[in-house]
């Protein structure tokens, strides 16, 4: 149910980043039916998250990493006209939570930079990562590198914070669009995975802490 409500809500043209797709046939893209077919029955989502016996918690992990920043690159990519230069000239949660960008190759210190250039390279970011075989690899019988959680940590940690900033300074705008209620569900569905797995430090989820259901919810 969570997918179509989105894609009535948001405009699919305006995602932030192209979709990235599972190959049909693969392992990956049955878990994948299965996440998806257990969203849509209406189970808790607390269950939903869930490991299914005898998975790998590595391919459902991928699963799910792959599909928040579709559904977050969607989110964003709809009401980004609403995060400008002007409006948030710095990423931050409110004014106790600022943002920096480091990466590896542009910015190897952290640099300070406005909300949507600061959304720019998160999404590329993540685009190359999950788009490199030696991350998360696709061919049967590639192993996951050993460092592949400890990648999947860093990149739904900075997930989170669009999450912050959408909540914080552009909640007015989600109400506007009558989103209200799917970007908690995928807010709820993010909060208790990442829970489920100890895959975001509990430092990082202060900005929200009072509202794991959402705003509103």
């Amino acid at each position: 149910m969570m997918a179509l409500c989105l894609k009535q809500v948001f405009n699919k043209d305006k995602t932030f980043r192209p979709r990235k797709k599972f190959e049909p046939g693969t392992q990956r893209f049955e878990l994948y039916k299965k996440a998806q077919a257990s969203l849509k029955s209406g189970l808790d989502l607390k269950a939903v998250v869930q490991l299914p016996p005898g998975e790998s918690i590595n391919d459902w992990i991928a699963v799910h990493v792959v599909d928040f920043f579709n559904r977050i690159n969607l989110i964003y990519g709809t009401m980004s006209e609403y995060c400008t230069e002007k409006s948030c000239p710095i990423m931050s949660g409110g004014l106790k939570y600022e943002y920096r960008w480091q990466d590896d190759s542009k910015y190897k210190k952290p640099t300070k930079l406005s909300a949507p250039q600061y959304m720019c390279m998160l999404m590329d970011w993540i685009e190359m990562l999950i788009n490199n075989e030696d991350i998360f690899p696709t061919r049967i019988g590639v192993p996951f590198p050993r460092q592949f959680q400890q990648v999947c940590t860093k990149i739904l940690t900075r997930l989170f914070r669009v999450f912050v900033h959408v909540y914080i300074h552009h909640f007015d705008s989600i109400i506007n669009m009558g989103a209200e209620a799917h970007v908690n569900t995928c807010y709820k569905h993010f909060y208790y995975f990442i829970r489920e797995f100890s895959l975001v430090d509990h430092r990082e989820l202060e900005p929200l802490v009072r509202m794991p259901q959402g705003r509103g919810g």
